[in-house]
């Protein structure tokens, strides 16, 4: 995953964390059903509901033979493809 795409995925975390958290009379309150980061990833991941929710989308595909093709062409290990879309911006990355 590339800078951008954890740049993302933080922004999307907060925003999530936030609204589990209020203050009342000077004192932090948290929801207790509050998912850790890698979680809330994991559920954005697998839940379409909850991952629409949170307006944050990540898949993950492996590459067909053409794409393997090319990225040996240029001698780049990549497999597979991983998309995030967060608030309607989208960044792709190869792994």
């Amino acid at each position: 995953m590339n800078k951008e795409q954890q740049e993302l995925l933080d922004k999307a975390y907060r925003k999530y964390a936030d609204s589990h958290q209020y203050f009342v009379n000077g004192w932090l309150h948290v929801i207790p059903m509050l998912h850790s980061n890698e979680t809330f990833i994991n559920e954005c991941i697998i839940d379409t509901e909850f991952s629409e929710k949170w307006r944050l989308k990540i898949e993950e595909r492996e590459l067909n033979d053409d794409e393997l093709n090319i990225a040996n062409l240029f001698k780049q290990t990549s497999t597979k493809l991983i998309t995030i879309t967060y608030n309607n911006k989208t960044i792709e990355s190869y792994e």
